[in-house]
């Protein structure tokens, strides 16, 4: 793969991933319209690695608070306790997406083979995102999200592996449904995507011991692309999100669908 391509398909992948308009429909639709050979796995898989260690830096204060109370098990101040519930939530929510993912797997990768499943999907998503900016939150903080709550936001996740579905969108306004405050539902599906990805790379791994050495330039390039774009726009949607303007990737969404449905028909 030219490294030209590596790069494209990282920033697409960096923006997309964080941003509410799904990642993996604008890698196929970029992948075929953009005419890239395509790639093998293990260059996907690194580029969410890319996308991985952005939510990590970025909220990386959030993380050891986390880790901290974990490890501090016996500590019972109010803090420690509330990290552990959220912990404990996150674990449920990425349980119920694994069982899932690994149980669909091979009707979900069928979906990646035409243009049509993303196009409609990415309407979908669009009808996902308008209606989260109609929601009322009720105002509850992670730690008070509760097993049953932590269940349907980790189904939402799961919905989100078909391609054109935003995983960030879907799992925000769930989140925002199930009665989070609209920041917090954003900062806990960034945290959310950590397992997801990271679980993802895991099984995948030995594709990118598979991966031709003389294509290491391309891939390092494509994965800091990612990084850097994701990077960039975790803020910004944590705004976008707070001031209900998600409509706007509504908007977005309804029109590269439109565009790709027009397209993909006339061929």
């Amino acid at each position: 793969m030219e490294i030209i391509k590596a790069i494209i398909l990282g920033i697409i992948q960096g923006l997309t991933e964080f941003l509410p308009v799904s990642s993996s429909g604008h890698l196929v639709l970029a992948e075929h319209y953009l005419n890239f050979s395509n790639p093998d796995i293990g260059f996907e898989v690194i580029l969410h690695l890319g996308s991985l260690f952005a939510v990590l830096i970025y909220f990386r204060k959030n993380i050891l608070s986390l880790l901290k109370s974990l490890f501090l098990f016996k500590n019972k101040e109010r803090e420690h306790t509330r990290n552990r519930n959220t912990i404990f939530y996150i674990i449920v929510a990425t349980t119920i997406t694994g069982i899932f993912g690994l149980y669909f797997e091979d009707q979900l990768t069928k979906a990646f083979s035409s243009l049509y499943i993303p196009s409609f999907m990415l309407i979908v998503t669009g009808f996902i995102l308008y209606l989260s900016d109609k929601i009322e939150p009720e105002g509850i903080k992670t730690h008070q999200l509760g097993i049953k709550k932590s269940i349907i936001i980790g189904l939402a996740q799961a919905f989100a592996i078909l391609p054109g579905i935003s995983r960030s969108g879907t799992t925000i306004t769930v989140g925002i449904f199930a009665g989070l405050d609209r920041e917090d539902a954003t900062r806990f599906s960034f945290i959310l995507s950590i397992p997801a990805i990271l679980g993802a790379s895991i099984l995948k791994f030995s594709n990118i011991l598979n991966i031709d050495k003389s294509l290491w330039l391309s891939y390092i390039l494509g994965t800091f692309a990612a990084f850097i774009s994701g990077y960039a726009v975790i803020s910004l949607l944590i705004s976008i999100v707070k001031k209900q303007k998600l409509k706007y990737f509504a908007y977005y969404c309804w029109i590269i669908a439109i565009i790709t449905l027009i397209l993909y028909l006339k061929n």
